[in-house]
C-alpha cells in the first residue's frame, strides 16, 4: 500500500497536540487507499508536548516521535523529519491547528496526478494585521530580487513526492530556507488554495527575532542582489568623493580664500576610503561568514537519547 507520512514540527504545542491528532485521524479514515504515517519532531519543548506525543505513540504505531536536542528551530525540525521520512511522499504542516489536515486529501488528488511539490496557498489568514502585511511585503519583495522563483503566500504546508525529499536531503547548507530550496529542485509544482485558520492555543514560538532570520535567509540565501545594491552605495559614495574634489578644486581656483585649508584632503579621504570599505566589507562579510558557519561542518541537529529506538 502507497505510505504517506505527515511530517509535524513541534514546539510547546501541548493544547494543541491532541485536537490535531484527532484531525489527522479522520483524514487517515478518508483516504483508505493510503497508509498514513505521522512522524511529529518535538524541538526541545519546555511544556508537556513530548510526553502527550508519546502517549499518542503508545496508543497508534503509526505515530512516530523525533526528540531533538535543544530547540534547533523550524527549518532544522523539518530538516530531522525529511531525513527520517520514509514513505512514498510526505506532508509537512505546522501542528499550531492553522493548517487544516482536511485539506491533505486534496494535496494527496494533486500528486496522484503527476507533480512532485504540491504546494497549499494562503488565499487569506486569520493572522494580525501587521503580520499580514509584512508577509505580503516581504514575499513581494522576494519575488522581485530572488534568482529563483519562489512561490508567493506560500508557506511549509505541502506534500513532495519522495524523489524530491531524497534530492534535498543532499543539500546539507547550516542556513537553510526550505522554501527556496523546494522551489529551487522542484520541477512540476502545483497548488491547493486553503484558507489559514486562526491559532488553537498558546502563543506562536517564532518571535520578531526568528521570523527576520528566516526572511533574511530567503534573501541572502537565494539572492544576490544585497551585496550589488550594497556595492553600488559603496560606488555611489566613491563618484560622489570624485565630484566633490572635482568642485573643491575648481573652488580653489577661482576663489582661493573660500576654502578651509586642510578640509580638502580630509573630507574627501574619509568619503572615498569609506566606499571603498562599504563595498569590500559586505561583499567578504556575507561571504566569510556562511563559510565560517559551512566550514564548521557541525551536525545540523542532535536527536535526544530519550527518543526510543521504536519511535525513532
Amino acid at each position: 500500500m502507497t505510505r504517506i507520512d505527515v511530517l509535524l514540527p513541534v514546539h510547546n504545542e501541548a493544547g494543541n497536540l491532541r485536537e490535531l491528532y484527532r484531525e489527522l485521524i479522520e483524514v487517515a479514515n478518508r483516504l483508505g487507499n493510503y497508509s498514513l504515517g505521522f512522524l511529529f519532531i518535538d524541538d526541545g519543548s519546555e511544556d508537556d508536548s513530548l510526553e502527550i506525543l508519546k502517549e499518542l505513540a503508545n496508543q497508534d504505531a503509526r505515530v512516530r516521535i523525533i526528540s531533538l536536542l535543544r530547540n534547533y528551530g523550524h527549518q532544522m525540525a523539518l530538516t530531522a523529519g525529511l531525513d527520517i521520512a520514509n514513505g512514498d511522499a510526505v506532508v509537512i504542516m505546522d501542528t499550531d491547528l492553522q493548517d487544516p489536515a482536511s485539506l491533505i486529501p486534496e494535496l494527496v488528488h494533486e500528486w496522484e496526478q503527476g507533480f512532485d511539490c504540491v504546494h497549499a496557498r494562503r488565499i487569506s489568514r486569520d493572522d494580525p494585521l501587521l503580520k499580514r502585511l509584512t508577509a505580503k511585503a516581504y514575499y513581494w519583495f522576494l519575488a522581485r530580487i530572488s534568482d529563483v522563483e519562489i512561490p508567493r503566500d506560500v508557506g511549509d504546508f505541502k506534500l513532495i513526492d519522495r524523489a524530491l525529499v531524497l534530492e534535498i536531503r543532499k543539500y546539507r547548507e547550516s542556513d537553510r530556507y526550505l522554501r527556496g530550496l523546494f522551489a529551487y529542485l522542484s520541477c512540476h509544482p502545483t497548488f491547493v488554495d486553503f484558507h489559514r485558520r486562526a491559532r488553537g492555543t498558546g502563543r506562536s514560538g517564532y518571535s520578531w527575532n526568528d521570523m527576520m532570520s528566516l526572511a533574511a535567509g530567503g534573501v541572502i540565501g537565494f539572492s544576490s542582489v544585497p551585496l550589488r545594491f550594497v556595492r553600488n552605495v559603496g560606488l555611489l559614495i566613491a563618484l560622489l568623493a570624485f565630484f566633490g574634489s572635482l568642485y573643491v578644486f575648481a573652488g580653489r581656483l577661482i576663489d582661493p580664500a573660500s576654502t578651509v585649508p586642510g578640509w580638502t584632503f580630509t573630507v574627501i579621504s574619509i568619503l572615498f576610503v569609506g566606499g571603498v570599505q562599504i563595498v569590500m566589507l559586505s561583499v567578504v562579510g556575507s561571504y566569510v561568514g556562511r563559510i565560517f558557519q559551512q566550514v564548521k561542518n557541525r551536525p545540523l541537529y542532535g536527536v535526544s537519547w530519550d527518543s526510543t529506538e521504536d519511535s525513532v
